[in-house]
Parts: C-alpha cells; structure tokens; sequence
C-alpha cells in the first residue's frame, strides 16, 4: 500500500515539475508590445549572421538560443557590429534581450553571434514593437542620450583616477609601514 502512494506522489510531484518548467519557459510580454517578426537560424561557432532593422520607433529584440549559445550585437553605427563594435549587446547563455531606442539611427545593424564553445547554434528572435509611453518629469528636451552618455564616461574617469590615487598612497602607506617595522624588529 506504501508503495502504490508513494508511486501517486512521484507521478504528481513529477508533474508539478513539469508544469513549472513548462510556465518558465513561456515568455512575459506586455500588451504594449507588438510582434513584428519572428527570425529563425543557424549559426556556426564564431561566425557571425547580420540582419537590418527598419522599422522605426522603440524596438525590443528578444533571442533565445534553442541550441548553443548565440550572441546578439546591436549598432547605429555599423551594419556589421561584432564583439569588438556595437553600441548595445546581450550575451546571456539563456535569453537574450536587447532594448533599441527610438533615437537610434536607422538602419540599424544586428550581429547575431555563434559562441565557439558550441560548433553550431540555433536561435529563434522576436522583434517587438514597443508602445510605452515614457513620461519625463522635465519634458522630453531634458533627455539627450548623447550627453548623457558623455557625463556617465566623465564619471567613470574620474572614479578611476580616484581609485589609482589612493592605490598609489596606500602602497607607499604600507612600504613606509613595513620599513618602520623592519628597522623596530
């Protein structure tokens, strides 16, 4: 009799498994989205395919590798963005979303990536349309990308420069300390 309920159990806890995986793999998409494609491909390890991306307004490119691992590289600047040039990226193992804003420059470049730990992967990637309306406290002439991202890399610089100085007063901290040391002991 134990036997025959522990077998119910497993089938139910089996099956409970089951459905989890099944809802986990089942994407999230909001209403404001709009479904404009869907591309399916191959693509071999490190090997690169290009796609071209008209379509103007938001866009939210959502990649999922079905096999290996495929990279995605997105660019204004370049038809062929590659891991050493792009301007947004996504290199997940699992899904891969990359957000294009509307003030991107069309066309704009998709590089789609076969990682080199697998010899071939698969993909499959949605192209969303994206509705939302962002409402910005100042108005829309307070957000300008370009300044924005000029004042995040002076930040980042003067961060650095900071870090290398105290580096430098702290190593001259301690070989005062360990001379002071040597010459008590």
């Amino acid at each position: 009799m134990a036997t025959y309920w522990r077998r119910i159990l497993t089938a139910f806890v089996t099956a409970q498994v089951l459905f989890l995986v099944n809802a986990s793999e089942e994407e999230d998409v909001p209403e404001e989205w709009i479904l404009l494609h869907v591309v399916q491909g191959q693509i071999g390890a490190g090997n690169y395919s290009y796609l071209r991306l008209n379509h103007e307004g938001k866009i939210v490119l959502q990649m999922r590798s079905l096999k290996g691992d495929a990279d995605l590289y997105v660019s204004d600047v370049t038809l062929h963005p590659s891991f050493d040039e792009y301007e947004l990226q996504s290199v997940t193992c699992g899904q891969d979303v990359v957000h294009v804003p509307a003030h991107f420059r069309r066309p704009v470049g998709i590089g789609i990536y076969g990682h080199p730990s697998h010899l071939e992967s698969e993909f499959e990637m949605k192209v969303y349309y994206d509705r939302t309306v962002v409402q910005y406290p100042f108005g829309e002439a307070s957000y300008n990308p370009e300044e924005m991202e000029a004042h995040q890399k002076y930040s980042q610089s003067t961060e650095e420069e900071s870090q290398d100085e105290e580096s430098v007063f702290w190593t001259i901290l301690i070989g005062i300390l360990k001379l002071i040391l040597e010459i008590l002991f």
